[in-house]
């Protein structure tokens, strides 16, 4: 049997762990809900931490790797002296005091340079660093949540953009650069090296190959932030190639990722900071415009975690005939169910006529999502071909209304349910070709343009408003 490839994903609700062929074909998948940890207040490490080691174990009893590659969430961190974490990694929606987040804005960047809005809770990784005390950081270093993973596997330590340029008030990407509140509080100093994604740091560590029975020579490679890798997975598609094209990444949070034309400037300071838009850094340090939602957990908040998903697929031709009698009765979703975040982060969300029926509302929710997608892809600019990937890439009124609320822009969507591993997997065969075509979308056969205008209108005054 050849060697394989295992791409760790360690996301804010869930881990995965993906064993490939270096041909492309998926050999297995695994899975791991994450709680929350030791405290409200940060992430499962240890939890995580077991379950990725006897997975390893159970990967290694049945194929030969030789390589591995993580992929993490963006706003996480773990700070780390003489081997070992010197305090659980925070969770980014712990609160923060109003007196540390006015204390802490006052020593930020301005956006223009960072591309980093001020954002709630810890989601911007400086206000969670700010909150540490001065003793736990001496001496220490600071691993970015993807390249905790890859040094826990190899022993070496190392930054990557596109961990650093998510968010983090931590990184100037025009300038490729840590900010000067980095550098100002020291923690640039505490940052390992940079180093690109795909880089190998090294052999596993013979602790590792002892615990797991993988191969000692397994090279762990440096690893890159979740969206990045679904931007990289987007990209082997050419309908998307390296022309000007959006992906929208969809899961709890939806992404809109715009790669600009080769030769593009990008004007950090065009895009608007207090509607949830930044500049992420893709995996070869181009900045991209981005804006997002948490679009995943307001459907959930709607229609509430149970078998009533809107994309669940025996009931798409149902929910998709459901708009019509959703349009006719004024049904209407305003946000925002999740504060603080995406285009309306002041709203709190509302319902007009609420419908009775389930899959009414479910088409209503549906329509929802579509609105605010197509707010965040105008704010960032987007044009050219758009590619919606992630769970609700198979929502049909979803992908559908937001075809026909964009009919100058080609809209596909990607089936493939592991973007973010197959993208990271990229990062080692760059020349791997998807084993699944893009599906071109389908505007709906109805006008949206009142409502939306409605919407829009309804969705604005509210915000200004609030």
């Amino acid at each position: 049997m050849k060697a394989q490839v295992v791409v760790i994903d360690i996301g804010k609700t869930m881990s995965k762990l993906t064993v490939w062929a270096r041909s492309g074909k998926l050999s297995a998948r695994r899975t791991r809900a994450n709680p929350a940890g030791g405290s409200p207040c940060s992430l499962d490490l240890d939890g995580i931490d077991q379950w990725l080691f006897e997975t390893l174990a159970e990967v290694a009893a049945k194929w030969p790797v030789d390589a591995i590659i993580p992929v993490g969430h963006g706003a996480a961190a773990v700070v780390v002296r003489n081997g070992a974490a010197v305090a659980p990694p925070v969770d980014y929606e712990c609160p923060i005091s109003a007196e540390d987040r006015r204390a802490y804005g006052a020593m930020r960047d301005p956006f223009a340079l960072t591309g980093s809005p001020a954002l709630p809770d810890g989601l911007n990784l400086g206000a969670q660093l700010h909150c540490l005390s001065h003793d736990l950081l001496e001496g220490a270093s600071i691993l970015l949540w993807p390249q905790y993973w890859a040094w826990r596997l190899s022993g070496v330590m190392a930054s990557e953009v596109t961990s650093l340029g998510t968010h983090t008030d931590l990184w100037r990407p025009i300038e490729g650069r840590p900010s000067a509140l980095a550098v100002a509080r020291g923690w640039a100093d505490r940052l390992p090296p940079v180093r690109r994604a795909g880089d190998v740091l090294g052999p596993i560590t013979a602790q590792v190959a002892a615990q797991t029975g993988l191969d000692p020579a397994t090279k762990v490679h440096v690893g890159l932030h979740d969206s990045n890798a679904a931007l990289l997975a987007a990209r082997a598609f050419p309908e998307i190639g390296e022309s000007e094209a959006t992906v929208l990444s969809t899961g709890t949070w939806f992404v809109a990722m715009r790669a600009p034309a080769p030769g593009t400037i990008i004007d950090i300071a065009a895009l608007p900071e207090a509607r949830d838009c930044l500049v992420n850094v893709d995996a070869f340090g181009q900045p991209i415009p981005s804006a997002r939602f948490m679009g995943g957990r307001e459907i959930e908040t709607l229609i509430g975690i149970d078998t009533r998903r809107i994309d669940i697929l025996p009931d798409q031709p149902a929910i998709v005939a459901a708009l019509p009698r959703v349009i006719a009765s004024g049904a209407m979703v305003l946000p925002n169910f999740a504060g603080g975040f995406g285009p309306f982060p002041n709203s709190r969300g509302r319902w007009v006529a609420m419908p009775a029926d389930p899959i009414e509302l479910r088409a209503a929710v549906s329509l929802y999502a579509a609105l605010v997608a197509d707010v965040s892809l105008d704010l960032i600019g987007a044009h050219g071909a758009i590619l919606v990937e992630g769970r609700f890439a198979e929502a049909e009124l979803f992908v559908r209304a937001l075809a026909t609320l964009r009919p100058d822009t080609i809209i596909y969507a990607a089936n493939a349910h592991n973007d973010v591993s197959f993208g990271a997997l990229r990062l080692l065969e760059p020349d791997l070709a998807p084993d699944s075509e893009l599906r071109r979308i389908e505007p709906l056969e109805i006008d949206l343009s009142a409502y939306r205008t409605t919407w829009r209108n309804l969705a604005e005054r509210m915000d200004r408003a609030a």
